[in-house]
Protein backbone atom coordinates (compact mmCIF):
# COMPACT_ATOMS: atom_id res chain seq x y z
CA UNK A 1 0.00 0.00 0.00
CA UNK A 2 1.50 3.23 -1.13
CA UNK A 3 0.29 6.49 0.48
CA UNK A 4 1.76 9.95 -0.20
CA UNK A 5 0.95 13.75 1.02
CA UNK A 6 -2.25 15.29 -0.58
CA UNK A 7 -2.30 15.71 -4.32
CA UNK A 8 -0.46 18.77 -5.10
CA UNK A 9 1.03 19.64 -1.93
CA UNK A 10 4.47 19.85 -3.38
CA UNK A 11 4.59 20.12 -6.86
CA UNK A 12 1.13 21.99 -7.40
CA UNK A 13 -0.59 20.58 -10.26
CA UNK A 14 -0.82 17.24 -11.87
CA UNK A 15 1.17 18.00 -14.91
CA UNK A 16 4.34 18.72 -11.84
CA UNK A 17 3.04 15.37 -10.34
CA UNK A 18 3.55 13.21 -13.64
CA UNK A 19 6.64 14.48 -14.73
CA UNK A 20 8.01 13.99 -11.53
CA UNK A 21 6.72 10.79 -10.98
CA UNK A 22 7.81 9.54 -14.57
CA UNK A 23 11.38 11.03 -14.47
CA UNK A 24 11.92 9.03 -11.14
CA UNK A 25 10.88 5.88 -12.49
CA UNK A 26 13.02 6.14 -15.97
CA UNK A 27 15.94 7.44 -14.47
CA UNK A 28 16.00 4.95 -11.08
CA UNK A 29 15.13 2.04 -13.83
CA UNK A 30 17.97 2.99 -16.81
CA UNK A 31 16.07 4.68 -18.77
CA UNK A 32 12.59 2.34 -18.41
CA UNK A 33 11.79 2.59 -22.10
CA UNK A 34 8.72 -0.26 -21.23
CA UNK A 35 6.95 2.68 -19.22
CA UNK A 36 4.36 3.66 -22.25
CA UNK A 37 2.40 6.22 -20.13
CA UNK A 38 1.65 7.67 -17.37
CA UNK A 39 -1.17 9.33 -15.89
CA UNK A 40 -2.44 11.15 -12.52
CA UNK A 41 -5.98 12.14 -11.77
CA UNK A 42 -6.98 15.22 -9.41
CA UNK A 43 -7.02 12.72 -6.40
CA UNK A 44 -4.09 11.68 -6.69
CA UNK A 45 -4.25 8.06 -8.26
CA UNK A 46 -1.20 7.32 -10.89
CA UNK A 47 -1.76 4.89 -13.81
CA UNK A 48 1.14 3.22 -14.91
CA UNK A 49 1.49 1.36 -18.57
CA UNK A 50 4.07 -1.17 -18.68
CA UNK A 51 4.81 -2.71 -22.11
CA UNK A 52 5.21 -6.60 -21.57
CA UNK A 53 6.54 -9.46 -23.42
CA UNK A 54 4.00 -12.38 -23.35
CA UNK A 55 6.95 -15.01 -23.75
CA UNK A 56 8.98 -13.09 -20.47
CA UNK A 57 5.84 -12.88 -17.54
CA UNK A 58 8.24 -12.98 -15.26
CA UNK A 59 10.37 -10.16 -16.78
CA UNK A 60 7.01 -7.87 -17.07
CA UNK A 61 6.38 -8.77 -13.60
CA UNK A 62 9.97 -7.89 -12.11
CA UNK A 63 9.18 -4.74 -14.04
CA UNK A 64 5.98 -4.18 -11.91
CA UNK A 65 7.06 -4.05 -8.96
CA UNK A 66 9.92 -2.49 -9.45
CA UNK A 67 7.28 1.09 -11.16
CA UNK A 68 5.33 0.64 -8.20
CA UNK A 69 7.82 0.75 -5.67
CA UNK A 70 9.20 3.56 -7.23
CA UNK A 71 6.08 5.83 -7.81
CA UNK A 72 4.36 5.05 -4.10
CA UNK A 73 8.05 7.30 -3.42
CA UNK A 74 6.96 10.06 -5.25
CA UNK A 75 5.00 12.81 -2.65
CA UNK A 76 1.21 13.57 -3.89
CA UNK A 77 0.93 10.18 -5.21
CA UNK A 78 -2.00 8.38 -2.94
CA UNK A 79 -2.44 5.20 -4.87
CA UNK A 80 -0.44 3.34 -7.56
CA UNK A 81 -2.24 1.30 -10.43
CA UNK A 82 -0.42 -0.23 -13.56
CA UNK A 83 -1.41 -2.32 -16.59
CA UNK A 84 0.87 -4.79 -18.27
CA UNK A 85 -0.21 -4.39 -21.47
CA UNK A 86 1.89 -5.91 -24.88
CA UNK A 87 0.14 -2.77 -27.13
CA UNK A 88 -0.40 0.29 -26.52
CA UNK A 89 -3.95 0.62 -25.07
CA UNK A 90 -6.95 2.56 -26.72
CA UNK A 91 -8.12 3.21 -23.44
CA UNK A 92 -6.94 2.76 -19.37
CA UNK A 93 -10.29 0.64 -18.61
CA UNK A 94 -9.16 -2.77 -19.38
CA UNK A 95 -6.40 -4.51 -18.73
CA UNK A 96 -4.33 -7.05 -16.00
CA UNK A 97 -4.48 -3.77 -13.25
CA UNK A 98 -2.60 -4.37 -10.07
CA UNK A 99 -3.65 -1.61 -7.27
CA UNK A 100 -1.21 -0.72 -4.39
CA UNK A 101 -3.20 2.12 -2.09
CA UNK A 102 -6.72 3.47 -0.96
CA UNK A 103 -9.84 3.89 -3.66
CA UNK A 104 -13.51 3.50 -3.54
CA UNK A 105 -13.59 0.33 -5.27
CA UNK A 106 -12.35 -2.45 -4.42
CA UNK A 107 -9.90 -3.52 -6.88
CA UNK A 108 -10.37 -7.02 -8.64
CA UNK A 109 -7.83 -9.55 -7.55
CA UNK A 110 -5.02 -10.08 -10.15
CA UNK A 111 -4.80 -12.92 -11.81
CA UNK A 112 -1.71 -15.21 -11.72
CA UNK A 113 1.12 -14.19 -14.30
CA UNK A 114 2.09 -17.09 -16.52
CA UNK A 115 5.03 -18.68 -15.96
CA UNK A 116 5.64 -17.19 -12.54
CA UNK A 117 7.14 -19.17 -10.21
CA UNK A 118 6.81 -17.99 -6.67
CA UNK A 119 9.64 -19.17 -3.65
CA UNK A 120 8.35 -21.62 -1.39
CA UNK A 121 9.95 -23.53 1.74
CA UNK A 122 12.04 -25.60 0.39
CA UNK A 123 13.84 -23.89 -2.88
CA UNK A 124 17.62 -23.93 -3.35
CA UNK A 125 20.33 -22.38 -5.10
CA UNK A 126 19.02 -23.95 -8.57
CA UNK A 127 21.60 -23.90 -11.48
CA UNK A 128 19.61 -21.85 -13.85
CA UNK A 129 19.96 -18.66 -10.81
CA UNK A 130 23.74 -19.48 -10.72
CA UNK A 131 24.32 -19.05 -14.34
CA UNK A 132 22.59 -15.80 -14.98
CA UNK A 133 25.11 -13.58 -15.71
CA UNK A 134 28.20 -15.91 -15.20
CA UNK A 135 30.28 -16.70 -17.95
CA UNK A 136 30.20 -19.06 -20.84
CA UNK A 137 31.51 -22.29 -20.05
CA UNK A 138 34.10 -21.66 -22.43
CA UNK A 139 35.20 -18.38 -21.01
CA UNK A 140 38.49 -18.45 -18.81
CA UNK A 141 38.61 -15.15 -16.66
CA UNK A 142 41.84 -13.38 -17.49
CA UNK A 143 43.79 -13.17 -14.49
CA UNK A 144 44.68 -9.35 -12.95
CA UNK A 145 47.40 -7.62 -13.79
CA UNK A 146 50.13 -7.48 -11.63
CA UNK A 147 47.87 -9.94 -8.74
CA UNK A 148 49.63 -13.50 -8.54
CA UNK A 149 46.51 -15.24 -6.43
CA UNK A 150 43.10 -13.33 -4.91
CA UNK A 151 41.83 -14.81 -1.71
CA UNK A 152 38.82 -14.06 -0.80
CA UNK A 153 37.52 -13.28 2.80
CA UNK A 154 33.48 -13.65 3.54
CA UNK A 155 30.80 -14.35 5.65
CA UNK A 156 27.34 -15.83 4.70
CA UNK A 157 25.89 -12.84 7.70
CA UNK A 158 27.02 -9.37 9.08
CA UNK A 159 28.64 -8.76 11.85
CA UNK A 160 30.78 -11.58 12.60
CA UNK A 161 33.82 -9.84 12.12
CA UNK A 162 34.47 -10.83 8.02
CA UNK A 163 36.89 -7.68 7.91
CA UNK A 164 38.90 -7.61 11.50
CA UNK A 165 39.54 -10.82 10.20
CA UNK A 166 40.86 -9.74 6.23
CA UNK A 167 42.61 -6.77 7.73
CA UNK A 168 44.35 -9.02 9.84
CA UNK A 169 45.37 -11.48 8.21
CA UNK A 170 46.84 -9.57 5.21
CA UNK A 171 48.99 -7.82 7.97
CA UNK A 172 50.48 -11.02 9.20
CA UNK A 173 50.98 -12.17 5.43
CA UNK A 174 53.04 -8.80 4.65
CA UNK A 175 54.26 -9.12 8.47
CA UNK A 176 56.02 -12.46 7.33
CA UNK A 177 57.71 -10.71 4.06
CA UNK A 178 54.86 -10.89 1.50
CA UNK A 179 53.76 -8.07 -1.25
CA UNK A 180 49.87 -8.28 -0.45
CA UNK A 181 47.32 -5.82 -1.15
CA UNK A 182 44.12 -5.10 0.33
CA UNK A 183 40.38 -4.11 -1.59
CA UNK A 184 37.65 -3.24 0.74
CA UNK A 185 34.85 -4.54 -1.66
CA UNK A 186 32.49 -4.05 0.94
CA UNK A 187 30.53 -1.33 -0.55
CA UNK A 188 27.80 -0.78 1.92
CA UNK A 189 30.08 -0.64 4.76
CA UNK A 190 33.74 0.24 4.18
CA UNK A 191 35.84 -0.24 7.37
CA UNK A 192 39.00 -0.86 5.91
CA UNK A 193 39.81 2.74 5.97
CA UNK A 194 39.33 3.12 10.06
CA UNK A 195 41.08 -0.24 10.90
CA UNK A 196 43.54 0.63 8.70
CA UNK A 197 44.31 4.44 9.70
CA UNK A 198 43.66 5.90 6.35
CA UNK A 199 40.56 7.35 6.10
CA UNK A 200 42.12 11.05 5.13
CA UNK A 201 43.95 9.11 2.68
CA UNK A 202 43.02 9.42 -1.52
CA UNK A 203 44.20 7.42 -4.46
CA UNK A 204 46.44 9.30 -6.65
CA UNK A 205 46.21 8.33 -10.34
CA UNK A 206 49.11 7.48 -11.89
CA UNK A 207 50.48 8.92 -15.64
CA UNK A 208 48.05 5.95 -17.33
CA UNK A 209 44.80 6.97 -15.50
CA UNK A 210 44.85 4.04 -13.20
CA UNK A 211 44.09 4.33 -9.43
CA UNK A 212 47.34 4.13 -7.39
CA UNK A 213 46.87 2.16 -3.99
CA UNK A 214 47.13 3.54 -0.84
CA UNK A 215 50.08 2.28 0.90
CA UNK A 216 49.51 1.51 4.64
CA UNK A 217 51.86 -0.51 7.14
CA UNK A 218 53.68 -2.54 4.22
CA UNK A 219 50.05 -3.12 2.26
CA UNK A 220 48.46 -1.77 -0.91
CA UNK A 221 44.84 -0.86 0.14
CA UNK A 222 41.93 0.53 -2.39
CA UNK A 223 38.30 1.06 -0.51
CA UNK A 224 35.84 2.84 -1.89
CA UNK A 225 35.71 4.62 1.74
CA UNK A 226 38.79 6.54 -0.02
CA UNK A 227 36.36 7.84 -2.77
CA UNK A 228 32.65 8.48 -1.45
CA UNK A 229 31.37 10.89 1.51
CA UNK A 230 31.95 8.73 4.78
CA UNK A 231 28.99 10.29 5.72
CA UNK A 232 26.62 9.33 2.89
CA UNK A 233 24.96 6.09 2.45
CA UNK A 234 26.01 3.99 -0.17
CA UNK A 235 22.38 3.13 -2.06
CA UNK A 236 23.40 1.52 -5.22
CA UNK A 237 21.94 -1.54 -7.22
CA UNK A 238 23.68 -4.41 -7.59
CA UNK A 239 24.99 -3.70 -10.98
CA UNK A 240 26.86 -0.40 -9.82
CA UNK A 241 28.31 -1.85 -6.86
CA UNK A 242 30.09 -4.88 -9.35
CA UNK A 243 31.26 -1.93 -11.60
CA UNK A 244 32.64 -0.39 -8.85
CA UNK A 245 34.46 -3.41 -7.71
CA UNK A 246 35.39 -3.79 -11.17
CA UNK A 247 37.03 -0.66 -11.22
CA UNK A 248 38.74 -0.94 -7.96
CA UNK A 249 40.30 -4.49 -9.20
CA UNK A 250 41.26 -3.66 -12.45
CA UNK A 251 41.57 -0.31 -12.95
CA UNK A 252 44.59 0.15 -10.33
CA UNK A 253 48.31 -0.35 -10.37
CA UNK A 254 48.62 -3.48 -7.95
CA UNK A 255 51.49 -4.40 -9.15
CA UNK A 256 54.26 -5.16 -12.30
CA UNK A 257 55.06 -7.97 -14.38
CA UNK A 258 58.48 -7.96 -12.71
CA UNK A 259 56.98 -7.41 -8.63
CA UNK A 260 53.28 -8.52 -8.97
CA UNK A 261 51.70 -9.02 -5.58
CA UNK A 262 51.79 -12.33 -3.84
CA UNK A 263 48.48 -12.24 -2.94
CA UNK A 264 45.39 -9.90 -2.98
CA UNK A 265 42.81 -10.64 -0.01
CA UNK A 266 39.45 -8.75 -0.77
CA UNK A 267 37.03 -7.91 2.16
CA UNK A 268 33.69 -9.01 0.50
CA UNK A 269 30.11 -7.48 1.78
CA UNK A 270 28.39 -10.28 4.03
CA UNK A 271 25.72 -12.55 2.54
CA UNK A 272 24.75 -14.87 -0.53
CA UNK A 273 23.17 -12.09 -2.64
CA UNK A 274 24.12 -9.87 -5.86
CA UNK A 275 27.37 -8.53 -5.56
CA UNK A 276 28.62 -11.88 -3.95
CA UNK A 277 27.67 -13.86 -7.10
CA UNK A 278 28.91 -11.35 -9.17
CA UNK A 279 32.44 -11.63 -7.42
CA UNK A 280 32.76 -14.99 -7.48
CA UNK A 281 31.49 -15.39 -10.95
CA UNK A 282 33.32 -12.36 -12.34
CA UNK A 283 36.67 -11.84 -10.45
CA UNK A 284 39.74 -14.75 -11.04
CA UNK A 285 39.62 -15.88 -7.27
CA UNK A 286 42.14 -18.21 -6.32
CA UNK A 287 40.32 -19.40 -3.11
CA UNK A 288 37.97 -18.40 -0.12
CA UNK A 289 37.61 -18.09 3.26
CA UNK A 290 34.47 -17.85 5.09
CA UNK A 291 34.06 -16.23 8.48
CA UNK A 292 31.42 -17.13 10.89
CA UNK A 293 30.79 -17.01 15.14
CA UNK A 294 30.51 -20.39 16.93
CA UNK A 295 26.60 -19.72 17.25
CA UNK A 296 23.35 -21.55 15.20
CA UNK A 297 22.23 -18.67 13.37
CA UNK A 298 25.63 -17.63 12.05
CA UNK A 299 26.34 -21.28 11.22
CA UNK A 300 23.57 -21.59 9.12
CA UNK A 301 24.69 -19.00 7.30
CA UNK A 302 27.86 -20.57 6.78
CA UNK A 303 25.92 -23.32 4.93
CA UNK A 304 24.69 -20.86 1.87
CA UNK A 305 27.48 -19.11 1.74
CA UNK A 306 29.56 -22.87 1.13
CA UNK A 307 26.73 -23.45 -1.44
CA UNK A 308 27.46 -20.46 -3.19
CA UNK A 309 31.14 -20.59 -3.77
CA UNK A 310 30.55 -24.58 -4.59
CA UNK A 311 28.36 -23.61 -7.17
CA UNK A 312 30.12 -21.29 -8.83
CA UNK A 313 33.40 -23.21 -8.61
CA UNK A 314 35.39 -21.32 -5.77
CA UNK A 315 37.78 -23.49 -3.48
CA UNK A 316 37.07 -22.46 0.09
CA UNK A 317 40.26 -23.37 2.14
CA UNK A 318 38.45 -23.62 5.08
CA UNK A 319 36.74 -21.60 8.03
CA UNK A 320 37.61 -19.12 10.41
CA UNK A 321 36.06 -18.59 13.77
CA UNK A 322 35.30 -15.41 15.45
CA UNK A 323 34.20 -14.56 19.18
CA UNK A 324 35.21 -17.73 19.90
CA UNK A 325 35.30 -17.48 23.66
CA UNK A 326 36.54 -14.93 26.41
CA UNK A 327 38.98 -15.40 29.00
CA UNK A 328 38.13 -13.55 32.29
CA UNK A 329 40.40 -11.81 34.76
CA UNK A 330 40.60 -14.95 37.13
CA UNK A 331 41.62 -16.74 33.70
CA UNK A 332 37.98 -18.76 33.38
CA UNK A 333 37.16 -19.35 30.29
CA UNK A 334 33.43 -18.69 28.72
CA UNK A 335 31.89 -19.60 25.83
CA UNK A 336 29.80 -16.82 25.01
CA UNK A 337 28.61 -17.46 21.50
CA UNK A 338 28.53 -21.22 22.01
CA UNK A 339 31.67 -23.60 21.79
CA UNK A 340 32.87 -25.61 18.95
CA UNK A 341 30.61 -24.78 15.95
CA UNK A 342 32.95 -24.04 13.26
CA UNK A 343 34.69 -27.35 13.86
CA UNK A 344 31.33 -29.18 14.01
CA UNK A 345 30.33 -27.41 10.76
CA UNK A 346 33.65 -27.88 9.12
CA UNK A 347 33.58 -31.57 9.96
CA UNK A 348 30.05 -31.48 8.33
CA UNK A 349 31.34 -29.50 5.22
CA UNK A 350 34.72 -31.36 4.67
CA UNK A 351 36.48 -28.17 5.63
CA UNK A 352 39.33 -27.67 7.94
CA UNK A 353 39.25 -24.61 10.45
CA UNK A 354 41.83 -22.45 10.22
CA UNK A 355 41.92 -20.37 12.91
CA UNK A 356 39.97 -20.04 15.97
CA UNK A 357 39.97 -16.36 17.11
CA UNK A 358 39.00 -15.02 20.75
CA UNK A 359 37.48 -11.97 22.30
CA UNK A 360 40.69 -9.62 23.14
CA UNK A 361 40.19 -6.15 23.84
CA UNK A 362 43.40 -5.78 22.09
CA UNK A 363 42.43 -6.88 18.80
CA UNK A 364 39.27 -4.06 18.93
CA UNK A 365 41.85 -1.71 19.99
CA UNK A 366 43.89 -2.30 17.57
CA UNK A 367 41.15 -1.92 14.82
CA UNK A 368 39.56 1.17 16.20
CA UNK A 369 43.67 2.87 16.10
CA UNK A 370 44.42 1.91 12.87
CA UNK A 371 47.22 -0.33 13.63
CA UNK A 372 46.13 -3.94 13.19
CA UNK A 373 46.87 -6.05 16.07
CA UNK A 374 48.72 -8.61 14.16
CA UNK A 375 51.68 -5.77 13.57
CA UNK A 376 52.18 -6.15 17.27
CA UNK A 377 53.54 -8.43 19.84
CA UNK A 378 51.38 -10.69 22.22
CA UNK A 379 48.37 -12.99 21.68
CA UNK A 380 46.28 -11.32 19.32
CA UNK A 381 49.62 -10.94 16.79
CA UNK A 382 50.28 -14.67 17.35
CA UNK A 383 46.73 -15.85 16.65
CA UNK A 384 46.55 -13.66 13.42
CA UNK A 385 50.21 -15.10 12.16
CA UNK A 386 49.33 -18.64 12.70
CA UNK A 387 45.94 -18.33 10.73
CA UNK A 388 48.16 -16.32 8.22
CA UNK A 389 50.53 -19.43 7.97
CA UNK A 390 47.60 -21.50 7.93
CA UNK A 391 46.40 -20.02 5.35
CA UNK A 392 49.23 -19.92 3.06
CA UNK A 393 49.63 -23.54 3.17
CA UNK A 394 46.17 -23.99 2.26
CA UNK A 395 46.56 -21.86 -0.95
CA UNK A 396 49.96 -23.80 -1.70
CA UNK A 397 47.92 -27.02 -1.75
CA UNK A 398 45.84 -26.38 -4.07
CA UNK A 399 48.13 -26.41 -6.79
CA UNK A 400 49.05 -29.82 -5.61
CA UNK A 401 46.14 -31.44 -4.78
CA UNK A 402 42.12 -30.75 -5.91
CA UNK A 403 40.00 -28.46 -3.81
CA UNK A 404 38.03 -29.89 -1.12
CA UNK A 405 34.73 -31.39 -2.17
CA UNK A 406 31.85 -29.57 -0.02
CA UNK A 407 28.82 -32.15 0.15
CA UNK A 408 24.88 -31.14 1.32
CA UNK A 409 23.19 -34.06 2.63
CA UNK A 410 19.30 -33.37 2.74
Amino acid sequence: MFKGRAPGSMFGSKQKIREKLAGAIKEALGGATWLESVTVDDDGKALLVIRADPGAADVAEHRRIEAENYAGRIPGITVVRTVLTAEKPAGHAHGNTHDHGHSHAPAPAPSPVAGLRRVTKGARLSDEAMTQGAPAPAQSLKPVAGIDRILVVASAKGGVGKSTVAVNLAAAMAKAGMRVGLLDADIYGPSIPTMMGTVDAEPATSGNKKLVPVEAHGMKTLSIGYLSDPDSPMIWRGPIVMSAITQLLNDAEWGTAAEPLDILIIDTPPGTGDAQLAIAQKVPVTAAIIVTTPQEVALADVRRGAAMFAKTHVPVIGLVETMSWFDDPAGVRHFLMGEGGARRMGAALGLPVLGEIPMLAAIREAGDAGVPAALGNGPAADIFMALARSAAIALDQLVTRPAPEIIFED
